[in-house]
């Protein structure tokens, strides 16, 4: 199985869409647990590195390097 690579603030989309409709979300914390943030509703969300992992779906945009 190859792992995602994923960074602090890309942009993600999940295999479900969140309630309000959106699909992608910002990574916005990175560790053990990884927390997401809705770009549709501002809500976050904390989960596991390993759930998050299998819960997405693809990186849609790179965060900037700075």
């Amino acid at each position: 199985m190859t792992d995602k690579e994923f960074a602090l603030g890309d942009i993600v989309e999940m295999k479900k869409q969140h309630p309000c409709g959106e699909n992608r979300w910002k990574i916005i914390r990175m560790g053990m647990d990884v927390r997401i943030k809705c770009l549709g509703c501002q809500h976050s969300v904390m989960l596991p590195r390993k759930d998050f992992s299998k819960k997405m779906k693809r990186i849609l945009e790179k965060a900037p390097l700075s």
